[in-house]
């Protein structure tokens, strides 16, 4: 469920408090947690309703102006459920505390690098640390041209980046990536340990 930066900080000061989607089925679930640049949205329950009932007040409570721009702004076919999706702030993202953190154990190192190696044997290709080497390389290049380098569409080497860093070895640029300081550290170790 992507969530707009307007919209997330005023989760995050408590202004905002629901979101409708347009989904074929439900896409999230109570519990689930949505990393945004604001930090942490929290979904608190998901219920589906009858489109046909929400109100400009509705709209305005889920951040946009009117009924009108709410509906403009579904996907989805016609007749696929709209769901409202009751959110709260979770608070900071705490991927963002683990990017600086560049002291590695060797614990770190080694639960590190055995979640990128089982990525990689999982894979059809190893793609982990062939990703965070090019990143390495090509800082603030467009997605689709590094995925290209690797033979890979951009929407499948997007999700594979965000797997990245949610481990807190990359950071997500206006254009493309770059290491993190955890990132540019394991590198190090790996290299020098070869």
């Amino acid at each position: 469920m992507l969530i707009r930066l307007a919209i997330a900080e005023a989760i995050a000061t408590g202004t905002i408090r629901v979101q409708y989607r347009r989904w074929a089925k439900r896409r999230v679930k109570a519990g689930t947690w949505i990393h945004t640049p604001a930090g942490v949205v929290v979904v608190d329950s998901i219920t589906e309703c009858d489109p046909e009932s929400l109100t400009d007040d509705d709209a305005r409570a889920a951040g946009e102006p009117s009924i009108s721009a709410l509906r403009k702004g579904f996907r989805g076919a016609d007749g696929d459920p709209v769901w409202r999706v009751e959110v709260s702030f979770g608070g900071e993202d705490p991927r963002v505390g683990l990017r600086a953190d560049d002291d590695l154990s060797d614990d770190d190192v080694a639960m590190v690098t055995t979640k990128l190696d089982r990525m990689d044997e999982r894979a059809d290709a190893p793609w982990a640390w062939r990703t965070l080497e090019l990143i390495r390389e090509r800082p603030a290049v467009l997605a689709a041209d590094l995925g290209a380098v690797l033979g890979l569409e951009r929407d499948v080497f997007k999700p594979r980046v965000r797997r990245l860093k949610a481990l807190g070895l990359t950071e997500s640029l206006k254009v493309g990536y770059r290491l993190s300081p955890r990132g540019e550290k394991l590198l190090d170790i790996r290299r020098s340990d070869r």
